[in-house]
């Protein structure tokens, strides 16, 4: 049996990976702002797009700049994402105010976030606006991972885990167990 859901729309969708997303501002500062609305978009060539809300600071900062990093963070930053989303860049020094350590990008200007599981270093290729949000897509130039925190099939999860954003100030973990599907008979 089935209700209709009276909530926001999304939640069901959640919780979402979070990642933070580093880029470099009109005024030369950095700025960092946590978005759990990213997804990948296509291998070849290899995107990730992510929402941001075109009053954010982070808005005009990758409208100024078209390029960013994109920080996959591991669960033991909730404190630090959540802090990221609730206060804005324009009005705050993100790194200086919450002690961020910053990682030099090899191809794009905005630096990584030092910590991270991943770091994307991406270039914006395409925006839609929908609604109150930009979606920017981005295309990966390079990718970082930190050593030993993923393996062909992503995050060790034994070793890391993911940062997932569920409301507010709710966080989830990843459940560290695999599960293999069964194969469709028939099929290698």
């Amino acid at each position: 049996m089935y209700a209709e859901y009276k909530g926001k729309f999304y939640r069901p969708l959640h919780p979402r990976p979070t990642v933070v997303v580093v880029s470099k501002c009109p005024d030369g500062k950095i700025n960092a702002m946590p978005a759990s609305w990213n997804t990948p978009v296509s291998e070849e060539p290899p995107t990730i797009a992510v929402a941001v809300d075109r009053s954010a600071y982070t808005f005009q900062c990758l409208e100024h700049s078209g390029e960013a990093t994109i920080n996959v963070v591991p669960a033991d930053m909730a404190d630090l994402a959540y802090a990221l989303g609730s206060v804005s860049g324009r009005d705050v020094d993100k790194v200086s105010a919450f002690g961020l350590k910053l990682l030099p990008s090899d191809v794009v200007e905005a630096p990584g976030l030092d910590g991270s599981i991943a770091v994307y270093e991406a270039r914006v290729t395409a925006k839609l606006d929908i609604g109150e949000v930009r979606l920017y897509v981005f295309e990966v130039l390079k990718v970082k991972v930190a050593q030993g925190l993923v393996d062909e099939w992503g995050p060790v999860l034994d070793k890391t885990n993911l940062l997932l954003h569920g409301a507010g100030r709710v966080f989830y973990r990843v459940d560290p167990r695999k599960i293999w599907a069964k194969k469709p008979a028939g099929r290698p």
